[in-house]
């Protein structure tokens, strides 16, 4: 045989080595993504952390009258928030700090958000403190007169009137996955951190759903 036709063992290895440096380089990148990534989404907001440890707590308490909440998996910061009250003054969630927050985005034109706006209100009645408050936002972009109409017409009382007329604080919900549809509500902790969110009504005036807020306001 002549020399170009003798076993190289070099000359196959090299390709083999890396194609061998390829792949791991390649599941390296795969567990950057889908392992540390997902560490670090649920590190998430060190002041948060302790809000996913009471989303834990929470948990147990997800059930009956509000099956459908789902608590926080992530240690995750709430945007700024910003609409106004009925004065017109401009708020922010931002506000509401060293308070435990029920958030309901409502409309007068959401049968299901006019359904359950009586049991929120009842809930603020009971559970309406200076640790708690039902902060109910309207989205109606027409009429800003509605509303309130409605609101007096059904004799919902006890919570206090906000609004944003260009429904911003939906289309910034919607960005980070927290508002699919009407009505979208948040159970958002004294830091402006994410308890748990709700996507559809509830009866929130239930013993299921005073047991859960209870939980969520307690230290």
């Amino acid at each position: 045989m002549t020399g170009s036709s003798k076993f190289s063992p070099g000359k196959l290895r090299r390709p083999q080595m890396i194609g061998i440096g390829l792949l791991v380089a390649g599941l390296v990148a795969v567990a950057s993504i889908y392992g540390i990534g997902a560490f670090k989404r649920n590190a998430g907001d060190a002041a948060c952390r302790p809000a996913l440890a009471k989303a834990r707590q929470l948990a147990p308490l997800a059930h009956g009258e509000v099956a459908a909440v789902q608590v926080a998996d992530e240690a995750r910061r709430l945007p700024d928030l910003a609409f106004t009250d009925a004065s017109g003054a401009r708020k922010t969630l931002a506000d509401w700090r060293g308070r435990t927050v029920l958030l309901n985005l409502w409309a007068t034109w959401c049968v299901p958000c006019r359904t359950e706006m009586p049991a929120l209100a009842a809930l603020q009645n009971k559970l309406g403190s200076d640790a708690f408050e039902v902060v109910a936002v309207n989205i109606d972009t027409r009429d800003p007169a509605k509303p309130k109409a409605w609101l007096d017409e059904v004799g919902v009382t006890g919570l206090a009137y906000y609004a944003d007329p260009s429904a911003k604080v939906f289309q910034d919900l919607k960005l980070i996955g927290k508002a699919f549809g009407m009505p979208t509500t948040l159970l958002v902790d004294p830091n402006g951190c994410e308890l748990a969110v709700l996507a559809g009504p509830a009866e929130w005036a239930s013993a299921d759903a005073l047991a859960l807020v209870r939980a969520a306001i307690a230290n």
